[in-house]
């Protein structure tokens, strides 16, 4: 692995866990998109469902928050956050290509020193990171084995909002997966995409003493929701 920046960063290994889920898989089906898509993003700036992920928590405000920014890729979300005035921000990632250029734009961005990046499954480190006031998922529940559990920890790691983009639960949406999932088995790829019960993720949710304060769809493939604790 290599990494410029700032931060902390924790290996993590590829062995193979109970949950299904691999450092390794992660590593092998994003290791060679992180470039292209840090390349977009400085171009045309976050896709649409960062963008409504962004929207919808600065316009409940994030001044001098902390950020919990899990399987956070690029980091658009804590970039950009970071700009809107949240004071700090931890990302963790299993991709070690996405770890490195999420850490090459904040130090394009003069974030050195506000951004701690731990390499590594949440799940595994997650009793080591600190909570935050705002915890954010974006597509990362629907390609994780045991999403309930990360969930979980992510919701209990949340001291104000959790903020999940998952896909949309229709036809259109499980067809594609579907495909996107023959795809990668013909690839031989061990990574599966899942459309992920909203009402599940509100059970976990509240369990853990938060309750949706909105949902709002970006595009005809996701939905972002978003809890506030109680």
């Amino acid at each position: 692995m290599t990494a410029n920046g700032t931060g902390n960063v924790t290996r993590a290994t590829g062995a193979a866990r109970s949950n299904g889920t691999t450092i390794a898989q992660f590593e092998a089906f994003y290791g060679k998109r992180a470039a292209s898509d840090l390349q977009v993003y400085r171009e045309k700036g976050p896709r649409p469902w960062t963008r409504a992920l962004v929207a919808a928590l600065t316009a409940d405000g994030v001044d001098g928050s902390t950020l919990l920014d899990i399987g956070g890729g690029i980091g658009a979300i804590h970039h950009e956050l970071l700009d809107a005035g949240a004071a700090s921000a931890t990302c963790v990632e299993a991709s070690s290509g996405y770890l490195a250029a999420a850490r090459d734009e904040s130090e394009r961005r003069g974030h050195v020193g506000r951004v701690t990046y731990r390499h590594g499954d949440f799940v595994d480190l997650a009793s080591s990171i600190p909570r935050a006031d705002i915890v954010t998922l974006e597509r990362v529940l629907n390609v994780y084995a045991d999403w309930e559990r990360l969930a979980s920890l992510a919701a209990a790691h949340a001291d104000r909002i959790l903020a999940v983009v998952v896909p949309r639960d229709t036809r259109f949406v499980r067809f594609v997966i579907g495909a996107m999932n023959l795809m990668l088995r013909l690839q031989r790829q061990q990574l599966r995409a899942a459309v992920i019960p909203h009402d599940a993720i509100d059970r976990l949710a509240r369990t853990a003493g938060l309750t949706l304060a909105s949902s709002v769809a970006a595009g005809p493939a996701w939905q972002v929701l978003v809890f506030r604790r109680r």
